[in-house]
């Protein structure tokens, strides 16, 4: 069974970027889709960006789109979340995830998470 760890977390002033990164030990990292995940206080968890396999699809939820960008070593077993622009809004604990679907955006087809870095972005 893969297990996820997330690190890069922090505060950053709007306008800034973080590097999210997430370290899978355990399993056969190449066979997932690698997903990034956010959750506000107060709310539900969202759908930030997945990764194919081998890293040669990427989706992106509307609200990153041109500002975050996904990427995967397969080597290190690691997947990265490069978040530029970030904004307020942005706020959240963002959580890696993995799954065997392509594509998959719907926190529900994901059966392996990490437990969260927080990300802060003041104004």
């Amino acid at each position: 069974q893969v297990q996820l760890v997330e690190s890069g977390g922090g505060l950053v002033q709007a306008g800034g970027s973080l590097r999210l990164s997430c370290a899978a030990s355990g399993g056969s990292f190449s066979v997932y889709a690698m997903g990034w995940f956010r959750q506000a206080p107060g709310k539900e968890r969202e759908f930030v960006a997945t990764i194919s396999g081998r890293g040669s699809n990427k989706w992106y939820a509307n609200s990153v789109k041109g500002r975050f960008t996904i990427s995967r070593d397969n080597t290190i077993n690691t997947v990265y979340l490069q978040m530029n622009s970030l904004k307020p809004e942005d706020t959240a604990i963002y959580y890696c995830a993995a799954t065997r679907v392509a594509g998959a955006q719907s926190r529900e087809m994901y059966n392996i998470w990490g437990q969260g870095t927080q990300v802060t972005v003041s104004s």
